[in-house]
C-alpha cells in the first residue's frame, strides 16, 4: 500500500467491519492519527467475544511447541499492555498442579517454557498454598506466571470505544455489512445489508467468528475462521474477603477473581458452530473443576452464565495484514488471544494502513500462509 504519512497527502477513509475489541482499537489508533473511520458492527459494539471472554493476558503459561511466533507476538503485545489499559491487574497467574500427575505434566511444559526464556517458575506446595490459601487440600504445587495479568475485558470494550469516539471515528451498532465492495482490483468500500452503500479507501475485516459470512470476496480470500463455541459462569465472591486473587489455572478450568467480587470460571471449547444453549453437562464440567481445585467456591451463588464464540483460525493463530485485494486488511482469527493481542493488532494494522509498513511481529500471520494467496506487497 502507498505511504500515507508524506506532507498533503490525504488520509485514507477506512470502514471497519466489527466492533469488538480489535476493530475498536484499530478504529481508536487510526482516529487519533487523523483517518476518517467508520465501523459497523452486526450486533452491539463490544457484544461478541469481547463480552464472552475472560480478559486474561496469558502469554507465557500458555505457550506451547510449535507456537514460537505466536508467543512473540503475544510477548510483545504484552509489552504494550501497561501503557494500554489503567486497570491492568499485577497478581500474576498460578498454573496449578494437583496431582503427581498434573505436575509431571506441568514440569515438561515448564522446560519448553523456560527454553524460550519465558519468565516461569514452578513454587512448591507450600509457597503455592501461602499466595492462595483456599486452594484444595491436596496440591502438588504450580507453575508461577507473574507477567500473565489480567483486565476486565467488558470495560476495555465500553472504554475503547470511547476513545475511538472521542478521537472522531464513528460506531454504527446493529448495521451488519453485508458485501465488501471492490472494482478493479482494490476495494472501495461496504455494502450493509439494508442497501447503503458506503464508500472507503480501506476495508478493515475483524468480524472475528462472523468474517466468512461477508460476501463480495472470492473463496480464496475468505480467511478460514470458524466459530469455537465456549461456556463460562461468574460466582459471586465476597469483595473485601475474595477466594483468589491470581488468575488460576487449574485442570480443565481456570478461575478469574474480578475486583467487585465476580469469579469467572471457564471455558468449554465445542466445535457447535453459533450454537447458544447453556448446558448441564458444560456447567457441571466446569463447576466439577473450580470445585476440585477451591473447594469453598460451592457456598458463592451463581452471578450469570453465558455463551461465546472464538475466532478459530485453521492453525488457531490470528490472520493479520493486507492481500492480493488492494485495501483489504485483515484483522480476526484471534481465537483465545484476542484480548492479549488488542494492542498489537490495533498498533500494527493501523501502521500498516497509515505507513504501508508491515511489522516484522505480524509478517508470520498473513492468509497467505494457508497456501492459496502469494504473499502480499510489503
Amino acid at each position: 500500500m502507498p505511504n500515507r504519512t508524506a506532507p498533503n497527502v490525504r488520509k485514507p477513509e477506512v470502514a471497519i467491519i466489527g466492533a469488538g475489541v480489535i476493530g475498536l482499537a484499530i478504529a481508536w489508533r487510526l482516529a487519533a492519527r487523523g483517518a476518517s473511520v467508520q465501523v459497523f458492527d452486526r450486533g452491539a459494539a463490544g457484544g461478541g467475544a469481547s463480552h464472552a471472554a475472560a480478559g486474561m493476558l496469558a502469554a507465557c503459561a500458555e505457550a506451547e511447541p510449535g507456537e514460537e511466533a505466536l508467543v512473540a507476538l503475544g510477548r510483545e503485545s504484552q509489552a504494550r499492555w501497561p501503557a494500554f489499559d489503567v486497570e491492568l491487574r499485577a497478581e500474576g497467574t498460578l498454573v496449578v498442579a494437583l496431582t503427581a500427575d498434573d505436575q509431571a505434566r506441568l514440569n515438561h511444559q515448564l522446560v519448553f517454557q523456560q527454553k524460550l526464556g519465558l519468565p516461569l517458575q514452578w513454587i512448591s506446595a507450600a509457597e503455592t498454598r501461602r499466595r492462595e490459601p483456599h486452594l484444595a487440600g491436596k496440591l502438588a504445587g504450580a507453575v508461577l506466571s507473574p507477567e500473565d495479568t489480567q483486565v476486565d475485558n467488558r470495560k476495555l470494550a465500553r472504554a475503547l470505544r470511547l476513545a475511538a469516539e472521542t478521537a472522531g471515528a464513528s460506531v454504527s451498532e446493529y448495521r451488519a455489512v453485508s458485501t465488501i465492495s471492490s472494482r478493479a482490483g482494490r476495494v472501495d468500500g461496504l455494502v450493509l445489508v439494508d442497501g447503503t452503500k458506503v464508500a472507503a479507501d480501506v476495508v478493515v475485516l475483524a468480524a472475528g467468528a462472523w468474517s466468512r459470512g461477508i460476501a463480495g470476496l472470492g473463496p480464496e480470500l475468505l480467511p478460514p475462521v470458524r466459530p469455537i463455541k465456549g461456556q463460562m459462569l461468574a460466582l459471586r465472591m465476597d469483595p473485601a474477603a475474595p477466594l483468589l486473587t491470581h488468575v488460576v489455572w487449574a485442570p480443565a478450568a481456570y478461575l478469574v477473581p474480578r475486583r467487585d467480587g465476580r469469579l469467572l470460571v471457564g471455558a468449554t471449547v465445542e466445535e457447535k458452530g453459533y450454537d447458544t444453549s447453556l448446558t448441564a453437562g458444560g456447567m457441571l464440567t466446569l463447576l466439577e473443576a473450580a470445585w476440585r481445585a477451591v473447594p469453598a467456591v460451592e457456598e458463592l451463588p451463581i452471578d450469570e452464565m453465558w455463551v461465546g464464540h472464538r475466532p478459530g483460525s485453521r492453525d488457531d493463530a490470528p490472520i493479520l495484514g493486507g492481500g492480493p485485494i488492494d485495501g483489504l486488511i485483515y484483522a480476526t482469527g484471534h481465537y483465545r488471544n484476542g484480548i492479549l493481542l488488542t494492542p498489537i493488532t490495533a498498533d500494527s494494522i493501523a501502521r500498516l494502513v497509515l505507513e504501508g509498513v508491515s511489522e516484522a511481529a505480524i509478517r508470520p500471520f498473513g492468509i497467505e500462509r494457508f497456501g492459496s494467496l502469494p504473499a502480499a506487497a510489503e
